[in-house]
């Protein structure tokens, strides 16, 4: 899950309940409406209001479901519109009966329970004025019995808000947890674990964004550790790991920060330099292969001559955003190099040695 699909949770969960509002207000209207408890004042101005304001908004915002609507708003007008219902019914009663006053509290207190139920503003909003209004028509002469049938609701939702609350802290910050360890292992598998280097998908994403910005001349560096097969079957592979160590160390000090330094291979490595020319490719190769020789890692090829470990080094620039291109010519240039003799430069469209 990542921060926008949170949101957008969030947002689903505050649709859903306005439409169970909206819904439930609308069916109790109508039902007040079909079945009334009392026939006096069947169809009155408010009640009509909560059918008709229900069901319109609930039309509207089931086609407009990307418009956000005050859910406090709403459920205040509609809870003074219930409270407007109530008073003109029991007024209209011939005689005052404390039951319908319960029944349409209890009603009001249910919709705004079950729609509410990790809203408690929203809740507040919507019972506050029948709570009032039938307080102030039963003369506080209940106001104990009032006073349960409100509390219990009310407690409820405050502790369902509460412990919602709680676990919409917990999972958002395990949420922006698993975003930190999820962006730490994508770092780690663009990564080579031995060197520290970029890995090939490392420098995919890197090239990516430095072709996407599309200004500066660029340059390919393909280089290879001269005799590695060897010095690995002489000396051993822990050794070996040594000396890979030691080599990617003095490339990457050899080049600026904004270049792109990957180990393509097991010997050898890769090397996007940025915003550069010919000139100063060659200068950052020639750095490059002079830092590894002054290493003085010692590399015998055969019992009778010993020497130390080099590279040679092919360069291609980078035209037209065409890497494969590229790479090819960088590769031809290495190979040539190789067959020159060894610790060795070549730019592969010039071929002379430096």
């Amino acid at each position: 899950m990542t921060a926008q699909t949170w949101r957008a949770l969030l947002k689903e969960k505050y649709q859903l309940s306005l439409r169970l509002f909206l819904f439930l207000n609308a069916f109790s209207a109508l039902f007040s409406i079909v079945s009334p408890l009392y026939a006096a004042q069947q169809v009155t101005l408010p009640l009509t209001g909560v059918l008709v304001g229900s069901t319109g908004l609930l039309i509207w915002h089931a086609l407009n479901s990307q418009r956000r609507i005050n859910i406090n708003l709403v459920s205040l007008l509609f809870g003074l519109m219930w409270a407007a219902q109530i008073a003109l019914k029991f007024t209209a009663i011939p005689k005052p009966d404390l039951s319908y006053l319960l029944v349409a509290l209890l009603t009001v207190l249910f919709i705004g329970s079950l729609s509410f139920i990790n809203n408690l503003s929203a809740f507040i909003c919507h019972c506050l004025p029948v709570i009032v209004t039938v307080i102030w028509l039963d003369q506080a002469q209940h106001l104990m019995r009032m006073a349960y049938a409100v509390a219990l609701p009310m407690l409820g939702i405050a502790i369902q808000h509460l412990i919602q609350k709680r676990s919409d802290t917990f999972s958002q910050g395990l949420m922006l947890k698993l975003l930190e360890e999820k962006e730490t292992l994508t770092d780690l598998s663009m990564m080579d674990p031995l060197t520290g280097l970029y890995n090939r998908r490392g420098f995919q994403n890197r090239l990516e964004h430095v072709l996407a910005l599309g200004t500066g001349q660029h340059f390919v560096m393909l280089m290879d550790i001269d005799h590695f097969k060897a010095y690995n079957d002489h000396y051993g592979h822990m050794m070996g790991d040594q000396a890979l160590t030691r080599v990617s160390a003095a490339i990457r000090d050899s080049v600026r920060s904004r270049d792109i330094v990957t180990r393509y291979g097991g010997e050898e490595f890769l090397v996007l330099l940025t915003n550069s020319d010919p000139q100063s490719a060659h200068q950052a190769a020639e750095r490059i292969r002079q830092r590894v020789y002054d290493l003085r890692i010692p590399h015998m090829f055969n019992e009778s001559v010993a020497t130390n470990v080099t590279l040679s080094i092919g360069i291609a620039p980078l035209e037209n955003q065409d890497i494969d291109s590229a790479l090819r010519k960088a590769d031809a240039a290495l190979y040539e190099a190789k067959n020159q003799g060894r610790n060795h430069i070549l730019f592969s469209e010039s071929r002379h040695a430096a």
